[in-house]
């Protein structure tokens, strides 16, 4: 038994890691939240490897259905390319990347398939989502008597540096997949991470709680690195110290730097007929680098083979290219690749800078994060997430921040998974985040021609007014605690009703939302139709900390609230 309680009033808490490359979920019962037990063994199939995650990764047949997830979609995609019969098939990976960075993320965002095909996103979220769901229900039924889907509390990792709109996608796609709304629980991953290696790892765990001791979790997935800074306090919990930061330096940029270095080599023309032609050959290239370049270590030297099916070669002659050795010596590569039957060998030394691209962005932008004055106290680096485990990555962290400790917890590529249970049992275990922007809504004032732009005056109510200034609720990087409530109060111009437009900044005082950087996130209708005209003052609450943003106005003379999570899409 656990010495602590769970702080969750579910049976049990499941989380659902959706990765950009591969996926999982892991649970715990309320009675024993310490005891997390993952789905043991996705079966890989070819590759005779047992799983703790399976690639995300999803099938739906001619008439847009949902066929199979993860090795199994991979698998008969592969079988269905192999016989010719993949026509109309649609195979969906990687997707989760869409998120990331899509400043106009809307509800009707699509997703291509790997012919570039397109569905709606939500759908393909919601379906893979769902089939998580389904699996975890039945391995459960499997081993526990009496369990009902309504006892599980869900919790979803987001990245922290996703902005709100993603992370509002992910909720409603999570909603379409049937799972219930106050079950839903959004988790930052390098947060959840940092949380698990509080708990797991001896040797760190009394360094890590010490009072006072500062961090920083590194979490690099497929997609994103994504990286958050913590305290820990007195009483346990953990402050965030540094606004969540990254970009899309994942271990997939490793992959799309080997199938450029391809189409560099055979040209665009070989490798499009080849995918149109040979879909599985295609598929099979790059299912084994997935594997291949895990073993890609700092002290590897010489050639590595690279399996490339015969099918390529003989497009590539077909079509009349130069032949490989010429091309080959017009990239100055000659004796650093050989091209022989279907085996295509390369020095460890090419095979690397794949590599370097993702890998130099990382470690400059934590270099560049810890020359800044409020984190002189960060002593140590976790690197949690599955392309930490690369050891090349490692290597090249340990080797350019030297003055840090860099530690790799055991399985760092569930770190995130079993942390997001954890958060699950323990909500309150983060205390407080930095803001990553200037929050506020657009409100008007008096014009004065003599300093305001001409252009942003209206007339309301018969008076000159400069329509679209910013006021500002919470400054970037302001550090808030959970639950934290900013209230201010405003007085309508229309009778009858108020839109509220709700907006961001990167800059610290705004003064226009028409201004560069800013971003209308949300909107709300209040309706205020009773009583005079000062009857009708409100008042505007934004709570923040949550991993997501609540707004209520409050109709101060009637009481009568209206409550909106943020509609960011």
């Amino acid at each position: 038994m656990s010495d602590e309680a769970s702080k969750c009033k579910h049976l049990l808490v499941a989380a659902f890691d959706f990765g950009t490359t591969f996926s999982g979920y892991a649970f715990s019962f309320r009675n024993d939240p310490t005891q997390i037990q993952t789905n043991i063994g996705w079966n890989a199939g070819s590759e005779k490897l047992i799983s703790l995650k399976t690639p995300t990764c999803i099938l739906l047949n001619p008439d847009e259905e949902f066929v199979a997830f993860g090795f199994d979609a991979e698998n008969k995609y592969s079988t269905l390319a192999e016989d010719n019969q993949h026509d109309g098939w649609m195979l969906f990976r990687r997707f989760k990347m869409l998120l990331h960075n899509n400043e106009g993320l809307k509800r009707g965002a699509t997703v291509e398939d790997i012919n570039g095909k397109s569905m709606p996103a939500m759908t393909i979220f919601s379906m893979s989502i769902r089939f998580l769901r389904d699996h975890l229900v039945k391995a459960l039924k499997t081993q526990t008597v009496g369990i009902e889907e309504a006892d599980i509390q869900y919790v979803l990792t987001v990245p922290a540096i996703w902005n709100d709109n993603a992370k509002q996608f992910m909720r409603e796609a999570a909603i379409e997949a049937g799972l219930e709304a106050d079950r839903i629980k959004l988790a930052l991953e390098p947060e959840v991470a940092s949380i698990w290696c509080q708990n797991v790892t001896t040797d760190l765990k009394g360094e890590l709680a010490r009072s006072g001791m500062q961090y920083m979790v590194l979490d690099l997935g497929g997609g994103t690195a994504d990286i958050s800074v913590h305290e820990k306090m007195q009483d346990g919990s953990l402050k965030e110290i540094h606004k969540a930061s990254g970009g899309p330096w994942g271990g997939t940029a490793v992959d799309l730097n080997y199938m450029k270095w391809l189409t560099d080599l055979f040209g665009e023309a070989t490798m499009e007929r080849f995918k149109d032609e040979e879909m599985a050959d295609y598929f099979d290239i790059q299912r084994e680098f997935e594997t291949k370049k895990r073993n890609i270590l700092p002290e590897t030297t010489g050639l590595i083979t690279f399996r490339v099916a015969a099918s390529l070669k003989e497009i590539h002659n077909d079509i009349g290219g130069k032949g490989i050795l010429t091309r080959l010596s017009e990239l100055g590569l000659n004796n650093k690749v050989t091209y022989r039957g279907d085996k295509l060998r390369v020095d460890a030394s090419i095979a690397k800078k794949w590599f370097a691209d993702p890998l130099q962005k990382t470690v400059l932008h934590v270099k560049g994060l810890l020359t800044e004055p409020k984190m002189r106290n960060v002593s140590i680096i976790l690197l949690v997430g599955g392309f930490s485990e690369c050891e090349l990555v490692q290597d090249a962290v340990r080797k350019q921040i030297t003055n840090k400790k860099l530690v790799v917890p055991n399985e760092a590529g569930l770190a995130v998974l079993k942390g997001a249970v954890r958060f699950g049992h323990f909500p309150d275990i983060v205390a407080s985040r930095v803001i990553r922007y200037t929050y506020g809504i657009q409100t008007n004032v008096a014009f004065n021609s003599a300093v305001h732009p001409m252009k942003y005056m209206s007339l309301m109510s018969g008076k000159e007014r400069l329509d679209g200034v910013f006021c500002k609720f919470v400054e970037v990087y302001s550090e808030l605690k959970i639950g934290s409530i900013v209230k201010k109060s405003f007085k309508p111009i229309d009778p009858l009703k108020t839109g509220i437009d709700i907006f961001t900044s990167p800059d610290q005082s705004p003064f226009l939302v028409h201004d560069e950087g800013c971003q209308r996130i949300g909107y709300l209708d209040i309706e205020h139709p009773e009583g005079e005209m000062e009857d009708k003052s409100f008042e505007v609450f934004f709570e923040f900390g949550e991993t997501e943003l609540f707004v209520k106005v409050k109709i101060t003379k009637t009481g009568r609230e209206f409550y909106k999570t943020i509609d960011c899409l």
